[in-house]
């Protein structure tokens, strides 16, 4: 058995109090213990990103358990390994010297095994008559035993994880085709609506993940197509109410987007003729719900109000309502007029619908009468935030290449 649960390094190597700290907790936690040493690496592998440890770090602490004899690390036998440099090199895949220390040392600073230094640095052990090992130095496995639970709940959140992850990737692919195919086929069958605009806001979200996007950006994207497809979908699900409604000699027609690709800023209203001559009198074209469109998208069309954020930022859509709060008392829209476009948009909607009218606050006179026209043609049906998003972001596009060039 080994004597004490403490030991310096040798040389240069400085004793760090938290490493201290580890022999003696290690010391503790492995009073008649059996773990299986490969079921342990197979979940220090699988912990490796959260361990900090590189492949190559891995293969040298194989190398260290092969020269372990029993299958099980266990506090009742010496769990310190003594192999040269030399033996360690062959058995792990003949990785360099200077290669091999920098892996041991990681294997350290990441807590899996400790070093057992003699007085002159060497690596040896001292036998009794009968051969049984009374004092080993060189790397000591308590480490892994002390830690074997926390290893295999560390390895199941990274399978965990990496599942969430593939899982994400899935539903994006699925999402990006849905979302392609269906604003294709709207352009190619003459379905009514701004496609122009679908196909930016597609191009645009696609476009925001890199080579090699992380769990939280495939999310993200993810959310973003998801709405942008269960829009397209209501768009084109409306519609084909709207013909078998008219088609049965309707009693009403619903109203259907129909800006135009090239417009400035917004979707115009659509004149008597074209919202149908079967329209009665007194009827009044029924509102759908306006989903809101993603923050992120919301973001990059309206910087400016970005600044009115809490803390100078917005992260939440919280904080997005939060600053039109503020912009509508500096455009001097009265609480009245916003709330009605709260009640009629959303929140969401009525605060990007302030956003779109600070980023344009020199192009429209009356703030307050502008979100009011707003609300009234929302509440009709007759307009969409979608178009005047796609504007602003498109302008913000030809603004940095203006920037560039």
């Amino acid at each position: 058995m080994q004597s004490g649960s403490v030991t310096t390094p040798f040389g240069r190597r400085p004793a760090k109090l938290a490493l201290i700290s580890r022999q003696v907790d290690a010391a503790k936690q492995t009073n008649a213990r059996h773990v299986d040493k490969w079921r342990v690496f197979r979940d220090a592998c699988e912990a490796k990103s959260s361990l900090g440890l590189q492949d190559r770090a891995l293969a040298v602490l194989n190398a260290l358990l092969s020269f372990y004899p029993e299958a099980e690390l266990s506090s009742e036998h010496a769990l310190v390994v003594f192999p040269s440099n030399q033996q360690l090199s062959l058995r792990a895949h003949g990785i360099a010297e200077t290669t091999l220390r920098r892996h041991l040392a990681s294997l350290v600073d990441a807590g899996l095994i400790q070093r057992r230094d003699s007085p002159n640095g060497k690596r040896y052990v001292h036998r009794d008559r009968a051969g049984a090992i009374e004092q080993a130095y060189g790397f000591d496995l308590t480490p892994l035993l002390a830690r074997a639970d926390e290893l295999a709940n560390l390895a199941q959140e990274v399978v965990a994880e990496r599942r969430r992850y593939r899982l994400a990737r899935e539903a994006l692919t699925i999402c990006r085709r849905d979302v392609r195919k269906l604003i294709t086929a709207a352009m190619e069958e003459g379905a009514e609506g701004d496609w122009a605009a679908f196909e930016l806001m597609y191009v645009t979200a696609v476009a925001s993940l890199s080579r090699s996007p992380t769990q939280q950006q495939v999310e993200g994207v993810l959310d973003e197509l998801s709405l942008l497809r269960d829009e397209i979908v209501n768009r084109l699900s409306d519609q084909t109410n709207f013909e078998n409604v008219n088609g049965n000699a309707g009693q009403f027609e619903r109203h259907i987007q129909n800006s135009k690709p090239d417009s400035n800023i917004e979707l115009e209203p659509s004149s008597g003729k074209e919202q149908g001559a079967a329209v009665a009198a007194n009827s009044k074209p029924i509102a759908q719900p306006m989903a809101p469109f993603p923050l992120g998208l919301v973001l990059r069309a309206c910087r400016q109000i970005i600044d009115y954020g809490p803390g100078g930022g917005i992260v939440s859509w919280r904080d997005m309502m939060s600053a039109a709060v503020v912009v509508r008392s500096t455009l001097g829209v009265s609480p009245s007029a916003y709330q009605e476009a709260c009640e009629v948009m959303g929140q969401e909607n009525a605060a990007t619908a302030i956003a779109c009218i600070l980023e344009r606050g020199g192009q429209i006179n009356s703030a307050g009468g502008y979100l009011r026209d707003l609300t009234r043609r929302a509440a009709q049906g007759e307009f969409s935030l979608g178009p005047m998003l796609m504007a602003l972001l498109r302008s913000a596009g030809a603004d940095n290449v203006r920037q560039v060039s």
